[in-house]
């Protein structure tokens, strides 16, 4: 049967790789969770310089407005505070330095709970991969987490350890919790639509989309608009 998780966490940080990912990937339970009281803080690992086709673009300018609208869409969502930690699209490595940065800010922010990107997850069907910098930031997320913030022998200089209680991984391909975010759909699809630089001037279809993607998981829940993810339990 589908677990409809209603239990709301005390402090939840969220790592994802760019500046929309949160959003798209947890929006509608991040803003659930606010709503109930719990104090959300967002971790943006790459810059998103990378984020357009266009090769007019300026990669410095994108940056500062994808900014920009990161915050607007934190405004939305009831995110306490932003981190970023500068890395450059595309340059996301599992690696000491990420693993490292992620560290201290999970020591410093002390959650119960870190939602990220499911690193498994590769293939969506034929006709769309996994982007690298989610896959590299899921599998440096999970080596922070376990067990590396949680032992004072990795990183001593990044403050004193603490143990996540769980780690939610959205995004997957094996969901086993959901959540019911009936109440928060319309705000998610709001978040998303403050990503202008992505989507375009939001309309009606954005919200449509976000709509039919969480009725989708919904149906799987038994409820009318839910997220689903992955779930492990660390202590």
């Amino acid at each position: 049967m589908p677990v409809v998780e209603h239990t709301v966490p005390a402090t939840v940080l969220a790592v994802y790789a760019h500046p929309d990912d949160p959003d798209v990937s947890a929006g509608g339970t991040l803003a659930a969770w606010a709503a109930a009281g719990a104090r959300i803080e967002v971790c943006i690992c790459a810059e998103g310089d990378k984020g357009s086709t266009d090769p007019a673009t300026d990669p410095a300018e994108l940056v500062v407005r994808r900014r920009e609208e990161v915050a607007a869409a934190g405004r939305v969502l009831g995110v306490a505070e932003h981190h970023w930690l500068g890395f450059l699209d595309g340059e996301l490595d599992d690696g000491p330095e990420l693993r490292g940065r992620l560290v201290e800010l999970v020591r410093r922010v002390r959650p119960d709970l870190v939602v990220g990107p499911d690193p498994t997850a590769v293939f969506f069907g034929a006709s769309y991969v996994n982007h690298r910098d989610h896959r590299a930031v899921g599998w440096a997320l999970l080596d922070a987490v376990a067990p590396a913030a949680a032992n004072p022998h990795y990183f001593p200089g990044s403050g004193p350890a603490h143990a996540v209680t769980s780690l939610w991984l959205s995004g997957t391909l094996h969901p086993d919790v959901w959540v019911d975010i009936s109440a928060t759909v319309d705000r998610k699809a709001e978040a998303v639509g403050c990503h202008v630089s992505q989507t375009g001037e939001p309309g009606e279809w954005l919200r449509t989309v976000v709509g039919e993607r969480a009725e989708e998981a919904g149906r799987q829940a038994g409820v009318t608009h839910a997220e689903s993810f992955r779930r492990v339990d660390l202590l």
